[in-house]
């Protein structure tokens, strides 16, 4: 009989043909009777008092049904801390419209509802206001100068509630004691999610009470609970749809104003409203990647071994706090998860700006740090005479590893993805024997698995066996394009032992689909697969007792594999997996065959004073080596080729897992060389659309050759866990350190560009500087 006939294997999602043909409908999709169009009047100011809004005139055009001002609607703040997983430590600070002030250009002043978007759009321009423009702070350096302007009167030197700092045995003593000590400052730029799909919304307030909200979001169920929340209502009156997402990237994981706004413009109408970004709106006001300082400060042995590790950071948070406070929380234990240090030093702070707020993207900001990182390990083992991989492997950690902030490393493969990435690419033969103007350089990184981002976490699962033998997944992990969708069902089919066509994974709506608080920090594989799991073994396992009776032999005893349950070591003896559902159902024994699953995670919610704390079940680690070509007259950096080796704990779907560190890869090397958000003097976003927003296409990719690194994570279903955001961090840091190993030049900020490689190389080419 088979064994893991699913697991392992290159599976194709089984929502390709919807994807592919257009069949699959998005929330922008969704069209309803009487369905109103809802736009957003804007702040043009980064900082200002609004003295007036006056909307006499837009409310004379045709076709206008509705127009709010802050003073309209529930004066409520909402941030990261609204709904069902409050971060901890978060003070909601926001308001669904402005009220008193605005804080950043883009701010939300009014909303319209019309039954035409051109109508809304143009009852936009008949809105008259006054603001009054204040003083603003744009740059973290600006923001916590003496005497900055603030951003929010009660966050002190505009610091987010409070600086974060760990402390791990005596700093002082290990930088004393060590052979040699390497200090530097990295820069990273803020960036924008750019999903092919913006941010959008359909809000339905019927006349009974009941909400009801297609939403292109991360996290259904985050959303009904903080909608519940800011508009008293019970959860059990709000239901979310979701349909399929156009990408996410962590973008689509924080409620919106455009959902709130929706709501209220609906209950305001009595009609269903239709909200949604336009790509200039998302460049204006939705979350953006923090912009980040790091200062590095290490120690090492003679023989190259870490004494001491200093960390001091700063993000530059934007208007408001989205999650950015639990990004800082979790930098913590980011910066020493990788290599052991003795003696650790973390100090930081998430600063208030007028720009426009920052909150998660892929990878919660690891990247920036591990961009600095990988640079300081790569030089630090230049400036003791060792071979990087050498020093690497020396320092880096290994399963069974508690960290200093308190990361438990169940399963830890960093060491093997070193060594596979080292002999795949050639590295020994290579390093400093490559042509002038051609480098190669080596990244390490890590990330989440399975977090628990609330008080209560958990996700939950049902499977459905029905009388012919098919199956429905009923599961509340969604799918924003990773493929959880294909991995659940083969989940399913692997434990029952059925081909994958028969099962069937249900398009996700709060109201039949069994609670996730959401599928970010590449947890959905491990936490909503678990619940899978459960599920799927509960309903084996009433199958079994069904056939108890026909047998006369113990469940335990009892196979499933290729289509039929089997008695174990008898394989005669066996009966086909519908034959055995209709035995069950048949003889009132069993009944409706439905298996339930739950899983909340053991991990804990970390300290907010320190950061400290097991903040995942599992974490994935990756390793790339990448090699570059710089063209010397024009600055272009060509990258060749790109070896990538991930422990993924068990793979499951050859397939994704191939697609995800592939898509990662091409998202390091955009956010390495092309994606920033430009703001001028006064605030203003300069290059809100994808004419003038850099992002690498299909003519900047290479080849990646991928290895997995199975390490078996005990928590893991069938020994898995996420993947999807630690194969993007090492990138940039990997790029950065084969750059120098073409022109002798250290590139400390992002994004490196043709003019930094042009200027760091005529002041001098093979010396050490920071552009």
């Amino acid at each position: 009989m088979g064994e893991r006939s699913l697991i392992g294997q290159k599976i194709p999602r089984i929502d390709s043909w919807e994807l592919v043909t257009g069949k699959g409908e998005f929330t922008g999709d969704v069209v309803l009777p009487g369905m109103l169009h809802g736009r957003i009047l804007r702040s043009p100011v980064a900082h200002g008092r609004i003295l007036n809004i006056d909307i006499s005139r837009a409310k004379k055009l045709y076709g206008v049904r509705a127009i709010l001002t802050g003073r309209d609607i529930p004066q409520k703040v909402y941030g990261a801390g609204s709904g069902g997983a409050p971060v901890p430590g978060a003070i909601p600070d926001e308001q669904i419209l402005c009220v008193e002030k605005v804080r950043y250009m883009g701010d939300p002043i009014a909303a319209v509802a019309a039954v035409e978007r051109d109508t809304a759009e143009e009852a936009l321009q008949l809105i008259d206001f006054e603001i009054e423009e204040l003083p603003a702070v744009f740059s973290a350096e600006e923001a916590l100068r003496p005497g900055a302007p603030l951003v929010h009167e009660w966050a002190k030197g505009n610091i987010y509630d409070h600086t974060v700092i760990l402390k791990v045995g005596d700093i002082e003593k290990g930088f004393k004691e060590s052979y040699h000590v390497r200090e530097d400052i990295y820069k990273t730029h803020a960036m924008n999610h750019a999903p092919l799909e913006t941010r959008v919304c359909v809000a339905n307030y019927d006349s009974s009470g009941k909400l009801t909200v297609w939403a292109s979001s991360q996290a259904p169920f985050r959303l009904r609970a903080a909608l519940a929340q800011m508009f008293e209502l019970l959860e059990k009156d709000v239901k979310v749809i979701h349909p399929f997402v156009g990408g996410g990237f962590g973008g689509k994981v924080d409620i919106d104003h455009i959902e709130l706004l929706a709501v209220c413009l609906s209950k305001k109408t009595g009609r269903p409203v239709r909200m949604e970004h336009t790509r200039s709106d998302q460049f204006l006001a939705a979350r953006h990647r923090h912009e980040w300082t790091i200062r590095l400060k290490s120690g090492v042995k003679r023989d190259g071994t870490f004494l001491a590790r200093s960390f001091d950071v700063t993000l530059n948070g934007g208007a408001y706090i989205s999650s950015g406070f639990k990004i800082l929380l979790n930098s913590v234990g980011f910066s020493d998860i990788l290599c052991r240090t003795p003696h650790l030093y973390f100090e930081g702070r998430r600063v208030y700006t007028n720009r426009p707020p920052s909150g998660p993207m892929r990878s919660f900001d690891h990247v920036n740090l591990r961009f600095a990182d990988n640079q300081h390990l790569d030089q630090i083992a230049r400036d003791i005479g060792m071979d990087t991989i050498d020093f690497l492997l020396r320092n880096t950690r290994e399963k069974g590893d508690v960290t200093g902030a308190g990361y438990i490393l169940r399963s830890c493969g960093i060491k093997e993805c070193i060594e596979k990435s080292v002999d795949a690419s050639g590295w020994k033969e290579k390093r400093g024997r490559l042509p002038k103007l051609k480098g190669i350089g080596i990244g390490l990184g890590s990330h989440t698995a399975g977090f628990k981002s609330g008080e209560s976490d958990a996700s939950a699962a049902m499977v459905r066996v029905h009388e012919d033998g098919s199956i429905t997944l009923l599961a509340g992990t969604e799918d924003h394009g990773q493929g959880s969708r294909t991995i659940f069902a083969q989940m399913v089919a692997e434990t029952l032992g059925v081909p994958l066509g028969k099962v069937k994974v249900s398009v996700l709506d709060t109201e039949s689909c069994p609670p996730c608080m959401g599928c970010y920090g590449s947890r959905g594989t491990l936490q909503g697969g678990r619940a899978v799991l459960v599920a799927a073994e509960d309903a084996k396992r009433q199958i079994f007792e069904g056939l108890e009776d026909l047998w006369e032999i113990s469940p335990k005893d009892l196979q499933a594999a290729d289509g039929r349950i089997f008695v174990s070591g008898v394989p005669s003896k066996s009966i086909s997996f519908e034959e055995a559902v209709k035995v069950c159902q048949g003889g009132g024994k069993v009944g409706p065959i439905i298996g339930k699953g739950f899983f909340e995670p053991s991990s804990e919610r970390l300290s907010i004073d320190d950061g400290s704390g097991n903040l995942s079940l599992a974490y994935g680690f990756s390793a790339q080596v990448v090699e570059v070509e710089v063209n010397p007259e024009t600055g272009d950096v060509k990258v060749l080729n790109v070896v990538a080796a991930n422990d993924c704990g068990r793979v499951l779907n050859l397939l994704s897992l191939n697609g995800q560190s592939e898509g990662s890869v091409h998202m390091g090397i955009s956010h390495t060389f092309y994606e920033q958000v430009h703001f001028d003097k006064k605030g203003r976003t300069l290059n809100p659309s994808f004419l003038n927003y850099g992002i690498a296409t299909s003519l900047d990719m290479t080849k990646v050759e991928n290895i997995w690194v199975e390490t078996e994570d005990p928590e893991g279903p069938f020994g898995a866990k996420g993947i999807g955001e630690s194969t993007l961090v090492p990138t940039p840091g990997a790029i950065a350190n084969a750059i120098y190993d073409a022109i002798g030049v250290r590139i400390k900020e992002l994004p490196i560009t043709q003019e930094k490689i042009l200027m760091a190389m005529e002041d001098g080419a093979k010396h050490e500087g920071a552009v």
